[in-house]
């Protein structure tokens, strides 16, 4: 059987007669590559190249889809809209529900919903919305707000245990402390070849380029996580020189708390040259200890 968790994510849609041209010159994906059975990721940037979104983009009915934290949606919608009057485009925050579905049978829910996925692709079209498959065993599914979920599905309002599999996989997201801060290289967006390196201008693009021909990047995106006897809220971490001695070492974009296992769970931006055995800690607390986990991809541009 399936658990369902509701999420805490927004969509941006992106329609009209420009859609594909106005948005493959504002994000780092090539958007001719998105079709209607698969999902891509990509990172909205500000013309300095600081991420305003790192975005998974789709294609949604007549529109393009762009999902991401309800900050993210809005920041990309407020700057998406500035340039939008001059083309033929309508941008629009949805009202669209986001679950998230973790499944010991997959047949079984891509019965439930009749979604069938071709071998290759990881998107597709159901009655009332769309589903992403994430992995072997779990999937995102977006509701038009009218569609009710089967009658045998409890949704989980905690949304944790989703989470904790998002952050395990190295899946960037941007919370409102985290917005306009870093260059898409520096939450991993190439190692999930969110970047694409042919397409050529789209806004941001000369400090993306920038910093993968020229070396100029030197931090990356690291999986964290710690025990901790209570809930916790992270921005700034430290890490250990010496015995007594701490410096700053990068800044938390996205974390979660496992009351059950009492664990703490980060993504977190450090220096890329960062060894996996360095011991952090949050800014100023010294009982809680958080270690590197590893990656489960390279990080290397590609």
């Amino acid at each position: 059987m399936a658990t369902v968790y509701q999420l805490p994510l927004r969509l941006l849609l992106v329609s009209g007669q420009d859609k594909l041209s106005y948005l493959h010159g504002q994000v780092t994906q090539d958007m001719n590559l998105v079709q209607d059975n698969n999902f891509l990721w990509t990172g909205h940037c500000s013309p300095k190249g600081k991420l305003w979104a790192a975005l998974r983009v789709l294609r949604l009915d007549d529109a393009f889809c762009l999902l991401g934290s309800q900050p993210e949606a809005e920041a990309a919608c407020r700057e998406l809209s500035k340039y939008g009057v001059f083309a033929k485009v309508d941008i629009n925050l949805s009202e669209h529900q986001c679950f998230g579905v973790l499944a010991d049978s997959f047949d079984e829910v891509c019965h439930t919903f009749n979604l069938q996925f071709d071998t290759d692709n990881n998107a597709c079209s159901f009655n009332g919305g769309k589903a992403l498959k994430i992995d072997a065993s779990s999937l995102i599914l977006i509701l038009e707000n009218t569609t009710s979920l089967p009658t045998e599905y409890t949704v989980e309002l905690d949304s944790t245990t989703f989470e904790v599999r998002d952050i395990l996989a190295g899946e960037p997201q941007l919370g409102e402390h985290g917005i306009d801060e870093f260059v898409p290289q520096m939450v991993n967006l190439q190692a999930l070849n969110g970047i694409s390196f042919k397409k050529g201008c789209y806004t941001g693009q000369e400090t993306v380029a920038r910093m993968r021909y020229l070396g100029k990047n030197k931090r990356a995106m690291f999986i964290v996580q710690g025990q901790s006897e209570s809930s916790i809220e992270v921005q700034d971490l430290e890490m250990q020189l010496d015995e007594g001695n701490w410096r700053r070492a990068g800044k938390v974009i996205r974390q979660t708390y496992d009351a059950a296992t009492k664990t703490y769970y980060a993504l977190a931006v450090l220096p890329n040259d960062l060894e996996n055995s360095a011991v952090l800690r949050p800014k100023d607390n010294l009982s809680v200890s958080l270690n590197i986990k590893a990656l489960p991809y390279s990080i290397e541009d590609n």
